[in-house]
């Protein structure tokens, strides 16, 4: 794929791999969309990347949805990159309390990529190249029990991407499915400090590195850094990986 003419809109941009990877599709010549629910870090994305462009949506919201659609349609996206997600511990021991208390991983994780990529599609398919990237996980092939939804909208995230891909073989519109490992954001808000995790992963850069490697190449699934060997890992045995990931 060619990331020097493109119009990429990315969900989630101002932060993180979001961030890096804009950086990158500016660097390569690219026009940049990123969108983002705090206004802060929108602005100090701008500060960074001046030749951007940002404005404050929800994702999550149907009608903040149908904005962003319209917005990075007007602007002849032909690139959409699904990468905002929420990562939440959760222990359904303690009831709906806990899984009603914070952010909606259903919603950001799994329901937005899903509806974004249907609003955008008339237009995407309009296009002699287009191409829709949805960055999943490591966690959709083994996951941490944990953080039991937000595997789960990962493997949905991996699904889908498989799908939509055999369904747009024949057409201008490429799906790209980006899974990285562990990656130093503030994807978790902070529950990494809060139970002690040492490693917090690769850098962002690096990861966003790789992800535009993989789009160069046109390479529709781009696993990143450990992500390989648990996938390798997990298809040769499953329930060995798993219970060497849950074992506290």
């Amino acid at each position: 794929m060619d990331l020097s003419r493109s119009t990429a809109l990315i969900t989630g941009g101002a932060t993180g791999i979001g961030l890096a990877l804009a950086e990158i599709l500016v660097r390569e010549g690219s026009r940049v969309l990123v969108c983002g629910r705090r206004e802060d870090k929108l602005r100090a994305a701008r500060e960074k990347l001046p030749a951007i462009q940002a404005r404050p949506f929800d994702v999550s919201d149907p009608a903040s949805r149908r904005g962003l659609a319209d917005w990075a349609a007007e602007r002849g996206a032909n690139v959409l990159v699904n990468n905002a997600g929420v990562q939440r511990m959760l222990d359904f021991r303690k009831g709906p309390a806990d899984l009603e208390a914070g952010e909606d991983e259903f919603r950001i994780n799994f329901e937005a990529p899903v509806r974004l990529t249907a609003l955008l599609l008339p237009g995407l398919l309009a296009k002699k190249e287009a191409a829709v990237v949805n960055v999943s996980s490591g966690l959709a092939f083994v996951p941490i029990a944990a953080m039991p939804v937000y595997c789960a909208t990962k493997a949905a995230v991996h699904s889908f991407s498989v799908s939509l891909r055999q369904q747009l073989r024949s057409t201008p519109v490429k799906v790209f499915e980006a899974i990285p490992p562990v990656v130093d954001t503030e994807l978790d808000r902070g529950a990494r400090e809060r139970r002690g995790q040492v490693d917090r992963g690769i850098p962002a850069a690096q990861a966003a590195a790789e992800i535009a490697e993989g789009l160069r190449r046109d390479e529709l699934e781009i696993a990143i850094g450990g992500a390989k060997n648990l996938i390798q890992a997990a298809r040769l045995n499953f329930d060995q990986v798993f219970q060497g990931m849950n074992r506290s």
